[in-house]
């Protein structure tokens, strides 16, 4: 049953359950816009419609692995993967920008081959615009679906599709825009230059398809890597030192598994206090962590003064 439709109460809604839903839903809807774009594209020969098929088939694909990764990335820790299994979703991010990628090529060798011959024959029809327009109507929808799911639930899947989709919104305006001027040349036959808009218009695609992947490629290496968010070590090194009893902290080592975030530290404090005073301070730590990022696993290592 469709999240919108559910008579489930809102507090039983687990975050598995819209994660899941919202990757779903990206997956039906990137079906959909493929079935059309394929068909048009072929009917009309517009480059700039086949090219945008080309690249909603790999975001299908996409979509359907990171459906993939949210449901297997749900999986508890086991004796073989203590963190648990949350860079699966960190995973399917680098898959999506390798996918990415081999669009671009596709891309810029049809448009470059089209320049080079001449042999420029596209017919712009009603049907045209109208697949491109669902197109952004459809992007809109979804990448906010995605972004809200992505941020509440803390996944880097799900916010590398909504990236993409966001941006497929430019790429497609910019088809539309290919198709306006190859309309015009055929109304101004002074302007026959207009004709070529739709392989430049491919290119254009092409070029914001670089750009995206250049930047979910970035953000997936470093998650990869265990680098640090920016700023967050400062962070949790100025709220833990306001809590009175620590003298100090330091050694801050942060990592995510998904949307799991692991925060190591050593604390001073004074080694006369008893155990229990110690460990009520350490608790105090893990609160105040945690309001920086709920849920994260936190783990303190006191040291005597």
């Amino acid at each position: 049953m469709p999240f919108f439709f559910s008579k489930k109460p809102a507090i039983l809604l687990t975050a598995q359950y819209e994660k899941e839903h919202a990757a779903k839903s990206s997956v039906l809807w990137a079906l959909l816009l493929v079935s059309m774009k394929v068909v048009v594209g072929i009917m009309t020969g517009s480059l700039g419609i086949l090219a945008e098929a080309a690249h909603s088939g790999l975001d299908l694909v996409a979509a359907f692995v990171t459906f993939l990764a949210v449901r297997e990335s749900s999986k508890p820790a086991d004796r073989e993967h203590r963190y648990g299994h949350g860079k699966v979703e960190n995973l399917s991010a680098l898959f999506e920008t390798l996918l990415l990628v081999i669009t671009c090529f596709w891309i810029f060798y049809e448009a470059v081959k089209r320049l080079a011959s001449g042999q420029v024959e596209v017919q712009v029809t009603f049907w045209s615009f109208f697949v491109m327009a669902v197109s952004i109507v459809v992007d809109i929808s979804r990448s906010r679906m995605l972004y809200a799911t992505a941020k509440k639930h803390h996944s880097q899947a799900l916010e590398a599709d909504a990236l993409h989709f966001s941006t497929d919104i430019w790429s497609s305006a910019v088809v539309i825009l290919g198709l306006l001027c190859v309309a015009a040349s055929d109304i101004f036959h002074n302007a026959d230059f207009l004709h070529y808009a739709d392989a430049v218009a491919a290119i254009l695609v092409g070029i914001i398809v670089v750009q995206v992947s250049m930047k979910l490629g970035m953000r997936t290496i470093s998650a990869l890597l265990d680098a640090t968010p920016v700023g967050f070590e400062d962070e949790v090194i100025r709220s833990v030192e306001k809590i009175p009893g620590i003298v100090n902290c330091h050694h801050v080592r942060v990592r995510a598994s998904g949307a799991q975030v692991f925060v190591d530290l050593h604390v001073l404090i004074d080694g006369e206090v008893p155990l229990r005073k110690a460990h009520k301070l350490t608790e105090d730590v893990e609160r105040v962590i945690q309001a920086l990022s709920p849920d994260a696993d936190v783990t303190v290592h006191p040291e005597p003064r």
